[in-house]
């Protein structure tokens, strides 16, 4: 295994466990944590919302006593706090749950909208973090996010972070934190982590069939899974990449690509295989945009390039895919960017370099996104996620 800044370049990431009879196969899993453990991971990376999840990690950790010889990192589940007191009542809990007085890192979970660190703010986190951080509890303190590249800065500029926790792969490298966000953290010297390398095993079990052949043939032997990995490895900037692990087949796979990637190794022929994958992906794409922002701000608020990027995963991939991804970085949102807001001004195709009829695609987009029962429930999350009743 390879380190960087303290850590191995390969995390765990807990969230799915092998389940039996409706709860999580202890005994598996404990084996699988084991051996990852042996092969040099030691960063492991849990959630209060992971059912089971937690409580499995602290088990297995007393069990072995390995508390002092890897990094725990968790997440205060900050949509559900409602005053200062949740803020003491979660992480309790879940020092309770990983039984531990301590936790190497602490997440603010799933913040996709810079109002959720504002209501924190207003509930004093910044004084709750500092008295945690003196008693050695939460010694560091970061934030995983989904959401669009403008907000994942203005979070990131908001706080002085020990790291941060983003989904990030090669088809994600202009949306959610992007390779803009990836640039802006690593200026800060923030240790930065990787969620989501596979896009849920889409990079793995849903490319295309003309995808795979392309792999296949390639002189490197890589697996697809082994292509994604190393492309987030070239990058000196990336600190650790979490994969969800569940079999020791996998975990052994993924060490022995976490033992050779090394920084800035990627060449021509290998940046030209990974635009090759990209494009074939992309060839169900229903909107050519390239993210440049060319066409922004809109008058309106609608945030186009995030909408289009969507509207593209749901024929890339599939459509709840497209839509989970609007749902997180478009609708979640303080002021809405919905492409109902648009107001057909026509000011955004007038800066578009790819002459892309902006206005018909929002509406075609927001058709397929929002399909009704969207519509119902998006009102219904913002209220939850960032306390706003507006739609």
């Amino acid at each position: 295994m390879q380190y960087r800044k303290g850590f191995s370049m390969l995390g765990y990431g807990c969230m799915r466990f092998t389940t039996k009879g409706g709860s999580i196969d202890y005994d598996k899993a404990a084996s699988e944590l084991k051996r990852a453990y042996d092969l040099g991971i030691n960063y492991f990376d849990t959630a209060y919302i992971y059912p089971g999840s937690e409580e499995v990690l602290g088990r297995f950790v007393e069990e072995n006593d390995l508390r002092d010889k890897i990094k725990i990192t968790t997440k205060l589940p900050q949509y559900l706090i409602r005053n200062r007191a949740g803020l003491d009542k979660y992480l309790n809990e879940e020092l309770k749950r990983l039984r531990t007085d301590y936790l190497d890192n602490y997440l603010m979970h799933h913040m996709t909208d810079y109002a959720q660190w504002e209501k924190l703010l207003s509930l004093g986190i910044t004084d709750w973090i500092a008295e945690k951080k003196a008693a050695g509890i939460i010694p560091n303190v970061g934030f995983s996010f989904h959401g669009s590249t403008d907000m994942f800065l203005k979070i990131l500029n908001a706080y002085d972070w020990d790291l941060c926790l983003i989904q990030y792969n090669y088809m994600d490298e202009v949306s959610q934190a992007g390779r803009a966000g990836v640039e802006a953290a690593a200026a800060k010297g923030i240790p930065l982590f990787i969620m989501e390398p596979l896009r849920g095993g889409k990079l793995v079990d849903l490319l295309p069939a003309k995808a795979k052949s392309e792999i296949a043939a390639d002189s490197h032997g890589w697996t697809p899974a082994e292509w994604a990995f190393r492309w987030l490895w070239n990058q000196p900037e990336i600190t650790c990449v979490l994969s969800g692990m569940n079999s020791i087949e996998m975990i052994e796979e993924n060490c022995r690509i976490a033992s050779s990637a090394q920084a800035d190794s990627f060449g021509e022929a290998e940046f030209g295989m990974i635009d090759k994958i990209r494009g074939i992906i992309n060839e169900n794409t229903k909107v050519p945009c390239t993210g440049c922002k060319y066409c922004m701000p809109c008058p309106k608020g609608v945030d186009i390039p995030s909408i289009f990027s969507c509207y593209n995963h749901m024929y890339s991939e599939n459509k709840g895919s497209g839509r989970k991804e609007f749902f997180q970085t478009v609708a979640l949102r303080r002021e809405p960017a919905l492409p109902s807001q648009c107001v057909e001004c026509g000011k955004c195709e007038a800066h578009c370099p790819q002459s892309i009829e902006i206005r018909r695609k929002l509406k075609e987009a927001d058709k397929k996104l929002r399909p009704w029962y969207y519509k119902a429930a998006i009102p219904i999350a913002r209220r939850f996620m960032i306390g706003k009743k507006r739609n």
